[in-house]
Order: structure tokens, then sequence, then C-alpha cells
């Protein structure tokens, strides 16, 4: 027996599948993609110029004469001009500059050199002690005196023996560079950069 199908029929048909297939389909107005499909947004990039210039004037706050010393000195290294020096050609010299690389400090800017020469000058003058006491004798003395200067001094910044061999190095608060110190006869500081294995110490080691 033949069942006719007619136009009515047929549409009726139609229509509840369309119902049966769209059931559970629909998404709210306004409402996102489905849990765990969402493509996670990109990570805000840092700004390191605004970091290092935050930290130049962190700097500044703490030690004023300083600033006012190196005041519109440029943050940012001098242009290149000529061709930069490499390897030397001869033989053993080149062995020899290879197999010290790792004691490579990493270039100042005009305004870090100001900054660093600042701070050794500001220590050279606190050594001289306008007071008659002179270049401390010991490490814990020396310890002292550059806390008092306000220098983050770690265990391992200081060290040596007296009269004559006491030697420091610290990091200058905030902005850099390096300060390193002989207190022997005659006392030495002087700023330099970061060593390109990171710190202010000299590295030990190389091949």
């Amino acid at each position: 027996m033949k069942f006719r199908t007619g136009p009515a029929r047929t549409v009726l048909l139609a229509a509840g599948l369309l119902a049966l297939t769209a059931c559970g389909t629909t998404v709210a107005p306004g409402a996102g993609p489905a849990a765990g499909s969402a493509t996670p947004s990109a990570a805000p990039s840092v700004d390191y110029a605004a970091q290092a210039a935050a930290a130049v004037q962190r700097h500044d706050k703490l030690f004023p004469e300083v600033a006012a010393r190196c005041a519109g000195r440029p943050e940012t290294m001098p242009s290149e001009t000529g061709t930069p020096a490499g390897l030397p050609t001869d033989p053993e010299a080149r062995k020899y500059a290879e197999n010290h690389g790792y004691k490579t400090q990493a270039r100042l800017t005009p305004a870090a050199r100001c900054r660093g020469d600042a701070h050794a000058a500001r220590i050279k003058a606190a050594l001289d002690g306008p007071d008659g006491k002179g270049v401390p004798r010991t490490t814990e003395e020396l310890r002292v005196l550059l806390t008092g200067l306000g220098y983050r001094v770690e265990s391992q910044d200081v060290y040596g023996s007296a009269p004559d061999n006491l030697m420091f190095v610290l990091s200058v608060p905030e902005s850099g560079p390096c300060v390193t110190g002989y207190l022997g006869s005659p006392v030495k500081i002087e700023a330099h950069g970061m060593y390109m294995e990171g710190g202010c110490h000299e590295p030990r080691g190389g091949h």
C-alpha cells in the first residue's frame, strides 16, 4: 500500500526537520564562544624604556646631587661612526681576546657614565673623610661607610684585608652602573658597566 505525499505534507515535514536540527544550537545575543574555545588575549608588551626612565627617577630622588650633576646627559648610546673594531688579526692576540671575552663589560650611556663617575667621586670623598677618620681599616668599617652613603652592600661586595688590600664592588641603586674600589695605595675607584655574564663582580672562568 502506497502513501501519497502532497505538497502541504512535504512542507510540514521539512519544517519539523529544520526545528529538530536547530534545537540546542541557539546562542543568546551577546554571548561569547563556548568555554575553552576562546582565543587567549595577547600578553601586554613590556615597555623597557619606561621602566628604565622610572628607575632613573627613583635614583635621582635618592641622590639629588648626582642628579643635578648629570642632568641633561643622554640615556641612549651615541650613534656609531666608522667601522666597529673586531677581534685582532694576530693569532695570539685573537686567542687571548676570545679566551677573555667573558670579562667584557656593557658600554655605558653618557648619563650612566656620568652617574657612575659621580658616585665614584662621592665615595672617594667619603673615604678621604673630612672628620679625619681616613680610609677604613676593616671590611666591617668599609661596609658601614658604604651603607651610610645609601648603597646596598651584600656580604660578598666587600672583601680583602687591611691595611692596603680592601676592595668593594657595588651597583648604583636603581639605575646602575657598577662602581669598583681598591683601597690600596693609592685608592682607586672607578665606574664600569655590568659584565656580559651578569652582575658587577668580575666573572671567573674562561677557556
